[in-house]
């Protein structure tokens, strides 16, 4: 297998932000749309830039769940949670602790770690009840429910996040299968999982794959149905209020599913084209990276550039007053 290109290697522009008449950023990144036969549709930047996918490959980690049969009791609730980067918020809390209760364990048995609940009526009620975030509260615990699921499935350790677990042994030769590509490395991920590194290209065949899935395919095409329409049915679960997964799904209405990942990588799911879509922003600037799929997702006929959620992210920039005092904008060198 060829070396993959480095991150900053052939990066070119995507994103702008003007202030008034003077342009104040650029964002440099990799973008790629694809099918699910391996051709590339289209691409900027260099298509084998080596990343690490980060949370927005949690469909892929959670199709060993579906394929062996841990999660064949499981609602599409859980598998929107299973798929979540959430906010911490209460529907998120609750429906983890509830899908852990139903495995007859406890947060306790989580291995993701405590983070601040995000969502801003969860913090409240845990300042008024001088309670204290849980790790049920990290926006990975859907993930890792799922993890718990399939361990008790495989009868794996207590350690689940291990690399050489039973558990992250599934999920690596998934990953690698819908990839198409010997993952070269890992990183372990702020929840304690590994992270398999691929390239942005490998990433958006993994999601052309489950744009054209279907439910009357083998277990693991059924399995890529359940979890892309799981995401498409919860938005509310995947993210959380103000978060663009969740705004971005509500506005396509079942067109797409997307996920985000962790240092401004973004993934789109299309079932009505059979296409799938990545992209990188090698700054790692979020504000960029939901820019650049907010522009694809409307290049590919899956949002309506009228649609309001559009200006949330792409197009005049307001100040605290409500003011125009700027624009972000796709940069020439992209979607020309």
């Amino acid at each position: 297998m060829p070396k993959p290109t480095q991150i900053h290697d052939h990066a070119v522009p995507l994103i702008e932000l003007w202030r008034s008449d003077l342009l104040e950023s650029v964002h440099f990144g990799h973008a790629v749309v694809m099918r699910p036969n391996g051709e590339i549709v289209e691409s900027w930047g260099q298509p084998d830039a080596l990343i690490y996918p980060r949370s927005s490959c949690k469909m892929i980690q959670a199709l060993p769940l579906i394929e062996s049969g841990a999660g064949r009791d499981l609602g599409s609730a859980h598998l929107a949670l299973a798929c979540a980067s959430h906010q911490g918020a209460g529907i998120h809390v609750q429906g983890v602790a509830r899908w852990l209760s139903e495995l007859g364990l406890a947060e306790g048995d989580l291995r993701c770690g405590t983070q601040a609940a995000e969502d801003i009526d969860e913090r409240n009620r845990l300042v008024l009840d001088h309670e204290s975030p849980c790790q049920l509260h990290n926006n990975c615990s859907g993930k890792h429910a799922g993890f718990l699921t399939l361990n008790r499935h495989l009868g794996g350790g207590a350690e689940y996040v291990e690399v050489d677990h039973p558990v992250q042994r599934a999920v690596r030769l998934a990953f690698e299968e819908v990839t198409g590509m010997t993952s070269p490395h890992y990183g372990i991920d702020g929840c304690s999982a590994p992270n398999f590194a691929t390239s942005v290209q490998g990433l958006a065949l993994a999601m052309a794959r489950f744009a054209a899935a279907s439910d009357t395919g083998d277990a693991r095409a059924r399995a890529m149905v359940a979890l892309r329409d799981a995401m498409m049915r919860h938005p509310d679960l995947v993210a959380g209020e103000t978060r663009a997964c969740t705004e971005l799904m509500r506005a396509m209405g079942g067109r797409a599913a997307v996920k985000t990942g962790a240092e401004a990588v973004f993934v789109a799911i299309l079932p009505q084209s059979g296409l799938g879509i990545a992209l990188k922003i090698i700054d790692g600037g979020v504000r960029a990276a939901e820019a650049a799929i907010t522009a694809l997702l409307i290049r590919h006929g899956a949002l309506d550039p009228d649609h309001p959620v559009v200006a949330r992210y792409l197009g005049p920039m307001k100040n605290r007053r409500g003011l125009i005092v700027g624009q972000t904008r796709c940069a020439p060198e992209f979607l020309q």
